[in-house]
C-alpha cells in the first residue's frame, strides 16, 4: 500500500509542478537571465549526469573503462566528429579496455 502512496504522491506532484510552470507570466520567461539559465540548465544537467555515472560507484569514486571511453568520446568531439562516430569510438574504446583489463 505504501508504494501505491508514493505513486499518487509523486503523480500529484508533477502535476503541480507542471501546473506552476504554466502559471508563470510571460514577462518572467523573457528576462535575459531567465532564459540563459533555461539555455544552459540542461547542459549542466547532462554534464553531471555523465559524470556520475562515468565516474562513480555506489559511494566510492572509480576510474574504469568507462572513464577511457569518455576520454575517446572527448577527443573525437574534439575532432568534430560525427555523433555517431563520437559513440562509437566510446563503446570501442570502452569495450577494448575491458576487454584487457578484465
Amino acid at each position: 500500500m505504501n508504494t501505491w502512496i508514493a505513486i499518487g504522491a509523486t503523480a500529484a506532484g508533477c502535476s503541480l509542478v507542471k501546473l506552476a510552470g504554466l502559471l508563470v507570466p510571460a514577462g518572467v520567461l523573457e528576462r535575459p537571465l531567465v532564459r540563459r539559465f533555461a539555455a544552459l540548465l540542461p547542459v549542466a544537467l547532462l554534464a553531471a549526469l555523465t559524470a556520475q555515472q562515468t565516474f562513480a560507484d555506489g559511494h566510492a569514486l572509480v576510474l574504469d573503462a568507462r572513464a577511457a571511453g569518455l576520454t575517446a568520446a572527448a577527443v573525437a568531439l574534439l575532432l568534430r566528429a560525427p555523433f555517431l562516430l563520437i559513440v562509437g569510438a566510446a563503446v570501442v574504446v570502452t569495450a577494448g579496455v575491458r576487454a584487457l583489463c578484465g
